[in-house]
């Protein structure tokens, strides 16, 4: 499964990005049998979980994005995304989408997100 990630780039701390995450062809058709998610990946560090989103719509947020990060999915258009708020300089990594369900982890190529004055 090729997810494609799109809307990083640069933005001033305070600022706000959306990432989006679009999923192939190949699983349009079972797009509401993955659970999906953003994770992120900063220099030196593990990847780590941002937020998960369930067909149903429920939502997993990391502690340190409650209040200003929102993902959402839409199961018709087969594309989720993720509103990003009041940026600061340690949200600055690579952004993966990723679908997940018991037969299938598949991820993106990620998208870069810098915040920086």
């Amino acid at each position: 499964v090729q997810l494609v990630e799109s809307g990083g780039g640069s933005v001033q701390p305070g600022g706000s990005l959306r990432l989006s995450c679009a999923a192939p062809r190949t699983i349009f058709s079972v797009f509401t049998t993955y659970t999906m998610a953003w994770y992120r990946q900063a220099p030196g560090k593990q990847r780590e979980l941002v937020a998960s989103i369930t067909s149903g719509g429920s939502t997993n947020y990391a502690d340190f994005v409650k209040g200003r990060f929102t993902i959402s999915r839409n199961n018709s258009r087969k594309v989720i995304k993720l509103q990003m708020n009041s940026l600061n300089p340690e949200d600055t990594a690579v952004y993966y989408c990723n679908a997940r369900r018991s037969d299938d982890d598949s991820w993106g190529e990620g998208t870069q997100v810098i915040v920086s004055s």
